[in-house]
């Protein structure tokens, strides 16, 4: 991703400083179900709701596609991500990486949203992710990836040899998306979906804050 507005930028990293870095899924507490992470997440349908509940639109406002990133078109799209700074745990901005030391991975109050911007201006909501930076997880004590469903986290690391940015500006990571919002032909984990377009993406100022209907 690159980056649209070091101002914005600027916010989003002051008001990540001010916040309590989050915690992992409460010990003792069963993993959700698919359909229990879609009954808590659905009140983020209306994209109000999770502004007013301090989720973040991502600053560099990109709307992120497999061809983006080097893949098949044909493998669909992400969207534009909304993220929570306090539970990522962002504590450094770009310089060359955005890094974090955020542990959280309760998929029922994901640290980032995803939505598909729609042709009236409104954002429908598609997918959850969460998200942990590799260092700040292993030095928590893991020796692996998180897993959720019995399925490990992506790793996600810059390879220096390719033009793309597979890392989108971040330090290395570990993530998943959880398509619980729109079906997804490549699988409830993966992490493009054929069935999400950016075709209707103008940026943050083209798009409305009401729900998609």
């Amino acid at each position: 991703m690159k980056l649209a507005s070091k101002a914005v930028l600027g916010l989003t990293l002051a008001a990540a400083a001010m916040a309590a870095v989050a915690v992992a899924q409460p010990r003792g507490e069963k993993e959700p179900t698919l359909e229990e992470v879609r009954e808590a997440t659905a009140r983020y349908r209306d994209v109000n709701v999770a502004l007013a509940e301090g989720y973040i639109r991502d600053p560099f406002d990109m709307c992120d596609t497999a061809d983006m990133m080097g893949r098949p078109a044909e493998l669909g799209a992400m969207g534009v991500h909304y993220f929570r700074p306090d539970l990522v745990g962002v504590t450094a901005p770009p310089n060359p990486r955005v890094d974090g030391n955020g542990l959280h991975t309760d998929f029922r109050k994901p640290s980032i949203l995803i939505y598909e911007p729609q042709a009236d201006g409104s954002m429908a909501l598609v997918a959850v992710e969460n998200l942990v930076f590799q260092k700040a997880w292993h030095a928590a004590g893991h020796d692996g990836p998180p897993t959720f469903q019995g399925v490990k986290w992506d790793a996600m690391a810059d390879d220096p040899k390719t033009a793309i940015d597979e890392a989108h500006m971040f330090q290395p990571h570990y993530d998943r998306h959880v398509w619980v919002h729109r079906e997804n032909p490549n699988g409830v984990f993966a992490q493009f979906n054929p069935n999400v377009t950016c075709k209707h993406h103008k940026g943050a100022a083209g798009h409305t804050t009401h729900a998609a209907r």
